[in-house]
C-alpha cells in the first residue's frame, strides 16, 4: 500500500504557524517513506469559505516549498456522496433526528438528574440523549431533510473493542495500539452529530469518507483531535472502511501559551512571508528539521 499523507484545510482565513507546523510534518513524513501527500479542501461551511483564502492556501504551501498530487479534492464537491451516506445509515437506524439547539443540551445536561455539571467530550458538552429515539427503525421513515442527524452510538457502536495504531503520541503521551470500547464511546464522546441542518454533513463524517476515498494511509493531525479519532474509528467499523495510521502532533501555541487560531493575523504566513522570512525560518520556529 502507499505510504500517503493529506493536509486539510479549511478556506476560511490565513494560515498560520501551526498550519505549516502540520503540512511540513505530513509532507516530510511522506518524502521520507517514498509516499505521497495530497492536499485537500474542507469547505463543507459554504457560509464561511471563501475562493481568496483558498487560493492563499495554495500560495502559502507552494512557498513552504510543498508540492501535491493534483487534482486537489474539494469537499463541496462530494455533497451528493455524504448525503447518499447519511441516507444509507438512516435506513440502518444508526443516526436520528435532533431538533435540539446549544441552549437545550447545556440545559438538559445541567438539569440534576445528570449531576450538575455537564460533561466535555471532543465535540464540546456531551450530548444526553434528548431527541434519542426508543427504537432504531428508521426504514419505514422518510429520510429528513435539512436536518440535524446525530450518530445513535447505542446501537452504532457495538463492538467490545476498537483501536488504531498511533504512529507518534496523544496529548497524554498515548503511543502505539490505542483501544477503547463502545461504552468508552458513549461514556466519553456521545452521539455527535453527523449532519448539521445548515450544511447536510459534518467533519466527522466528510473526514472519515475522504481518506478513504483518497487512500489515506497515515493521518498528520493536531493533539486536539486525539479524542474525535476515537469517532472516526467507529464510523470507518460501522462504513467498512479502513483504519488508517494516525500522527497526532503538538499544537504550536503563542507566547501565553495559547493555541494559535486563524483569527491570530499577527501570525498568519503571509505576513511572515511579507516580513522577509524564509521557509527555513518557519521549519526553525516550529522545530521541524531545515
Amino acid at each position: 500500500m502507499t505510504f500517503r499523507t493529506r493536509f486539510a484545510p479549511s478556506p476560511t482565513g490565513p494560515l498560520h504557524l501551526g498550519h505549516a507546523y502540520s503540512a511540513l510534518l505530513a509532507y516530510d513524513l511522506a518524502q521520507a517513506q517514498g509516499g505521497e501527500f495530497l492536499l485537500r479542501i474542507e469547505d463543507i461551511d459554504q457560509s464561511r469559505a471563501r475562493l481568496e483564502w483558498e487560493q492563499q492556501i495554495y500560495d502559502d504551501l507552494e512557498w513552504l516549498g510543498l508540492s501535491w498530487t493534483t487534482p486537489v479534492l474539494k469537499q463541496s464537491d462530494r455533497l451528493n456522496l455524504y448525503q447518499e451516506t447519511l441516507t444509507d445509515l438512516w435506513r440502518r437506524g444508526v443516526v436520528y433526528q435532533c431538533h435540539c439547539n446549544r441552549k437545550d443540551i447545556l440545559a438538559a445536561a445541567s438539569a440534576p438528574q445528570e449531576g450538575g455539571e455537564p460533561t466535555m467530550g471532543p465535540d464540546g458538552i456531551i450530548y444526553p440523549g434528548t431527541c434519542r429515539p426508543n427504537t432504531s427503525l428508521n426504514d419505514t421513515m422518510p429520510f429528513p431533510e435539512n436536518a440535524a442527524l446525530r450518530l445513535n452510538l447505542s446501537v452504532a457502536a457495538t463492538s467490545s473493542r476498537l483501536s488504531f495504531t498511533e504512529l507518534s503520541e496523544g496529548p497524554n503521551g498515548e503511543t502505539g495500539l490505542i483501544e477503547f470500547s463502545a461504552d468508552d464511546l458513549r461514556r466519553s464522546i456521545g452521539d455527535v452529530v453527523l449532519a448539521r441542518r445548515d450544511i447536510g454533513t459534518s467533519y466527522h463524517l466528510s473526514v472519515v469518507l475522504d481518506d478513504a476515498s483518497q487512500g489515506i494511509s497515515h493521518v498528520v493531525r493536531g493533539h486536539d483531535l486525539f479524542e474525535a479519532t476515537k469517532i472516526h474509528v467507529a464510523l470507518q467499523q460501522l462504513l467498512g472502511l479502513p483504519t488508517p495510521v494516525y500522527h497526532h502532533h503538538k499544537l504550536i501555541r503563542d507566547d501565553a501559551g495559547k493555541r494559535l487560531a486563524k483569527r491570530d493575523d499577527a501570525r498568519a504566513l503571509s505576513k511572515y512571508r511579507a516580513d522577509g522570512y524564509t521557509p527555513d525560518d518557519i521549519r526553525h520556529m516550529t522545530g521541524l528539521p531545515v
